[in-house]
C-alpha cells in the first residue's frame, strides 16, 4: 500500500470516492429494496442477502488497493444484469429501483475504470509501473 499522498495524480480522490458512494448506495439500495420497499415477499425477503458480496469491497476501495478496483469492475456487472432485468421486468417500485440500481452499477465501474487507468498512467510516467511478463 501506497502511503505517500504528496504524489497522487489528479482524479484518483475524485474516482475514489465516486466508487466508495456508488458502491454504498448499491448496498442500501439493494437492503431496502428486498427488506421494505419492494420486497419480493411480503415483510421482506431473504435475497437482500445479495448485498454481502458488496460489503468486501468496501476496505479495499479505501485503502487505494488497485487490485480491488480491478476485481468490482466485473462483479458489479452481476448487479448490472440483475437491475436490467428486473427494470424490464418488474412493477412499480421495484423497477425504479432496478434501474437506480442500473445507474449505480454503471457509476461504479467508470469509477473503477477510470481510477485503475489513472494510476496505472500515473506509474507509467513516474517509471514505477512493472509490466506483466511475457512468456
Amino acid at each position: 500500500m501506497n502511503t505517500n499522498t504528496d504524489n497522487i495524480p489528479s482524479g484518483v480522490n475524485f474516482t475514489r470516492w465516486l466508487a466508495v458512494g456508488s458502491l454504498l448506495g448499491l448496498i442500501l439500495v439493494g437492503l431496502a429494496w428486498e427488506l421494505w420497499l419492494a420486497p419480493l415477499r411480503p415483510g421482506g425477503s431473504w435475497w437482500a442477502i445479495k448485498v454481502l458480496p458488496l460489503c468486501l469491497p468496501l476496505a479495499g476501495l479505501l485503502k487505494h488497493r488497485m487490485y480491488t478496483y480491478r476485481w468490482v469492475s466485473l462483479l458489479v456487472w452481476l448487479y448490472f444484469t440483475e437491475g436490467a432485468v428486473r427494470a424490464w421486468g418488474d412493477k412499480w417500485p421495484s423497477n425504479g429501483l432496478a434501474l437506480l440500481q442500473v445507474l449505480l452499477c454503471t457509476s461504479l465501474f467508470v469509477a473503477c475504470a477510470l481510477h485503475v487507468r489513472i494510476r496505472i498512467r500515473a506509474a507509467k510516467a513516474t517509471g514505477n509501473f512493472v509490466p506483466v511478463p511475457k512468456n
